[in-house]
């Protein structure tokens, strides 16, 4: 079922892997976490891949992330979910650039904000849901601080599938009305995403839905992965320097570095990785606080607290992963305070006109940190992940009024 016309194409699927011990799981069935409670990674047969397709045939596709169904796990066109995703733009910020001394092609944003229910989370869950549909499931379920729950229910609406979703109670209300508005059945709930994760747990056995949380299903990884592939083609296969990537849950972190390993295995690219840079708020920065411990995993943080709602996640079963990233790419993870998040939020919209999300704008902040400690060069090229349309937050509210019957001061308005 799909708004775009899509051909039929080659899958290489082989197996699936969990992501801790290595352990070999069937692919073609409903899968979860692994025995050991993490992760699986979708793996496929790259060789075979490789041969199946070309960086100008590729190049020739129209639409967004489904141009790349090789290196996606959907087998039967039938079952992919489409509406009507775009590549998303890397975004100069000029005035930015000046005010901070870079060079203007130096700083560039990647706007995800354009992509269906305006933001990232449209790429993992139109994976998870065109799979849910091929392998049969009816009823999904998941916890949300917004944005996937509104693309989860987006999608699974358009599948015709059933959806159960559960937000702290002071998720943003146009999240929450969004989400049922496009078909699902929405709880709020008196505590953070990981208590509500707990609901859908703990409701599995009774009620008979699948549970498609962050990194406990294998797909959402796949469709984050996408950002990778999209980000080298738009570079033309040459990474950038760094990228600095809103951390909560962390899938699309994980994906990307999936992505940029499967194509360097196809010879696509060469072995120059970016500088991995996960960002969190000050008020919950668990992979932060493991990171600079040394620490392979992160325990919960307790009280989490941020506006930013996307990266105010207490606990990531994919902790390990993330943190392997960073490390791999000699990158690493930083906080940034509530007060830079929003002062710069609205710096960067007077100055450039880019609305960013609060989350997109703690990567922006981060940025402006690491160059003020030398941790990033001017000189290098860095991408800031905008990952959802800054019209979804609430926004300072404007005053000025003019009554039409009054006589207007056109001179206050030189």
């Amino acid at each position: 079922m799909s708004n775009t016309k899509i051909k039929e194409y080659p899958n290489f699927v082989t197996h699936m892997e969990c992501s801790l011990t290595g352990e070999i799981y069937e692919a073609a069935k409903v899968q979860g976490l692994s025995k050991a409670g993490r992760p699986l990674l979708v793996r496929y047969n790259l060789k075979e891949l490789s041969k199946s397709i070309t960086k100008d045939e590729l190049a020739r596709r129209k639409g967004g992330f489904w141009r790349y169904r090789e290196f996606l796990p959907v087998k039967e066109t039938k079952n992919v979910i489409s509406l009507g995703e775009v590549t998303t733009p890397l975004m100069l910020l000029p005035e930015t650039s000046k005010r901070l001394g870079v060079p203007t092609e130096n700083l560039l944003v990647k706007d995800e904000g354009r992509l269906p229910t305006g933001s990232f989370k449209a790429r993992g869950l139109a994976l998870a849901v065109s799979m849910a549909k091929e392998l049969g499931l009816n009823h999904l379920a998941m916890p949300t601080n917004g944005n996937a729950g509104a693309a989860m229910a987006a999608y699974a609406s358009f599948a015709g599938l059933r959806t159960t979703i559960f937000c702290p109670d002071d998720t943003p209300e146009i999240n929450i009305s969004e989400i049922e508005l496009q078909g699902a059945s929405v709880y709020r709930v008196n505590g953070l995403i990981n208590d509500c994760g707990k609901i859908v747990g703990e409701g599995k056995e009774i009620v008979g839905w699948f549970d498609v949380s962050t990194l406990k299903e294998p797909y959402r990884i796949e469709g984050k992965k996408t950002m990778g592939l999209e980000l080298a083609e738009q570079f033309n296969w040459e990474l950038p320097d760094v990228i600095f990537y809103p951390t909560g849950g962390g899938t699309g972190l994980i994906g990307m570095w999936k992505a940029f390993a499967e194509l360097e295995a196809i010879g696509w690219i060469g072995k120059k990785r970016p500088r991995m840079i996960a960002v969190q708020a000050d008020g919950c920065a668990p992979i932060v606080k493991a990171f600079q411990e040394g620490e392979e995993h992160a325990p919960v943080w307790e009280n989490a607290t941020t506006a930013a709602a996307g990266i105010r996640v207490p606990v990531a079963v994919g902790d390990f992963l993330i943190l392997r990233a960073v490390r791999e790419s000699g990158g690493f993870a930083v906080s940034v305070s509530e007060e830079d998040i929003f002062d710069i939020r609205d710096d960067a919209a007077k100055r450039d006109g880019v609305l960013l999300c609060p989350e997109g704008a703690a990567t922006l902040a981060a940025y402006e940190l690491a160059l003020r400690d030398g941790l990033v060069k001017k000189s290098e090229t860095a991408i800031l992940y905008n990952c959802a349309t800054g019209l979804k937050y609430p926004m300072p509210t404007a005053y000025k009024k003019l009554n039409r019957h009054d006589s207007i001061n056109y001179e206050a308005m030189q």
